[in-house]
């Protein structure tokens, strides 16, 4: 059983930070999705792949999935930039 640890990204819709700071643990499928015969939804047995756990910082996830047996990878956030204009340089 394999997971992932990730910072969950800022929403691009919107300005606020909330919950930015929460890191994800979400487990790798283990199998792929197939379609149902009878509506055409995609599906699976695996049911690992529903559960997300969240944790306050990168080390609470991490201590999490070695005391579970969870072969995680972290996967860092790229650093957040910053555009500072003025609104006079639209009209430069």
């Amino acid at each position: 059983m394999s997971a992932r640890i990730f910072q969950r990204p800022k929403n691009a819709m919107q300005s606020g930070k909330a919950q930015v700071d929460q890191w994800i643990l979400d487990f790798v499928p283990a199998e792929a999705k197939t379609p149902d015969p009878l509506m055409g939804w995609a599906g699976s047995g695996d049911m690992q792949q529903q559960v997300q756990l969240r944790f306050p910082t990168r080390e609470a996830a991490l201590a999490y999935a070695e005391r579970h047996g969870i072969a995680a990878t972290v996967h860092a956030s790229p650093p957040r930039r910053l555009k500072l204009q003025a609104y006079a340089d639209n009209f430069r």
